[in-house]
């Protein structure tokens, strides 16, 4: 199974078991129904409601960004897997005050210990020092999650570690190339260069993090860290705190370290710096082989994919939600 990338507009048709896709340009090109995991929509698509009941038929989502290469949604097929005893337990531990503390704050717990696992590789690279008052301020935080209280209280340590987080990367960014330099995280939109690309990367964590939520029998709409809300599937912003040190940050890392990215990778108008479509190739081709990097996992005693880490950690949660064994966030231990 793999997730396909479409980066050249054109068209998707069903042709009997098969999507095929016909280029604006010219030619085209078939994806086997059987072996496509997710459709990710970077360009203008010309589609028809035959395409979204095959894709519908076969559990395939579709995942739409717009102009600038930003999330814009996706077309997710009915749930195949939701049951009542999960979805009942998942709206009763977010609506518990009690319950929904405990899951949030190992969710924060797991971001928060690959966040520093990235900084420990700093510092053994040489990057930067061991008694940098940042790395005190970040394990000060990170210390202060199991004595929260509130959802409130958890989000302002995260929004606090991650701009620590971020001056720490600035610094480290700034030993190879000023022109990729934060100095703020800015989002919508985002103002730079950097900024753009922690943006299209989140992004695509977000919608695989929602793609794995959708293989399990989890509610991608009922959350514990972030509100849930009607216009984003919370629980995939909830998964992806925790994945996003892994699979969004050493991928940026390896991308300006390497000079994958130049200026001609970039489009800046009015302010909004984004990738264009040379840039989008690039990074969604290290995305894919980032994705499919695999460990051998310690438990498992077999090799998984980084994909698959993200479906097992929304085993755990299952199990937690019903009662069978304590959630324990995923943490890099390598």
């Amino acid at each position: 199974m793999q997730n396909v990338y479409i980066v050249k507009p054109g068209r998707m048709r069903r042709q009997h078991n098969t999507l095929r896709f016909e280029y604006e340009e010219g030619g085209h090109k078939y994806f086997p129904i059987e072996q496509t995991d997710s459709l990710f929509v970077m360009v203008p698509l010309e589609l028809n409601t035959k395409l979204l009941e095959f894709l519908s038929q076969h559990k395939i989502p579709l995942h739409i960004f717009n102009y600038y290469g930003f999330y814009s949604g996706s077309f997710m097929p009915r749930e195949k897997l939701v049951t009542g005893p999960v979805l009942v337990q998942q709206a009763v531990h977010s609506d518990s005050d009690e319950k929904r503390i405990i899951i949030a704050q190992e969710i924060l717990k797991g971001a928060s210990a690959n966040l520093l696992k990235n900084v420990r590789q700093f510092v053994r690279d040489g990057l930067i020092k061991e008694d940098q008052p940042l790395i005190d301020e970040l394990k000060n935080r990170q210390s202060e999650i199991s004595e929260t209280q509130t959802i409130e209280e958890l989000m302002g340590i995260e929004g606090s570690m991650r701009r620590s987080y971020y001056k720490l990367v600035d610094g480290v960014i700034m030993q190879r190339s000023t022109e990729f330099v934060m100095n703020k995280r800015v989002k919508r939109p985002p103002n730079n260069k950097m900024n753009s690309l922690i943006s299209f990367v989140n992004s695509l964590l977000y919608a695989s993090v929602l793609n794995e939520i959708y293989h399990t029998h989890l509610n991608a709409s009922i959350s514990y860290l972030h509100e849930p809300q009607d216009r984003r599937y919370s629980l995939a912003l909830d998964l992806s705190e925790v994945f996003k040190p892994l699979l969004s940050d050493r991928l940026i890392f390896r991308l300006v370290n390497l000079n994958m990215l130049s200026n001609n990778c970039f489009d800046e108008v009015e302010n909004v710096c984004y990738l264009n479509d040379k840039g989008r190739k690039i990074v969604l081709t290290e995305y894919h082989k980032k994705l499919n990097t695999k460990i051998q996992h310690r438990i498992l005693k077999r090799k998984v994919s980084y994909q698959r880490l993200i479906r097992l950690e929304c085993y755990k949660l299952v199990k937690h939600l019903l009662g069978e064994k304590k959630y324990t966030s995923f943490k890099m231990w390598w």
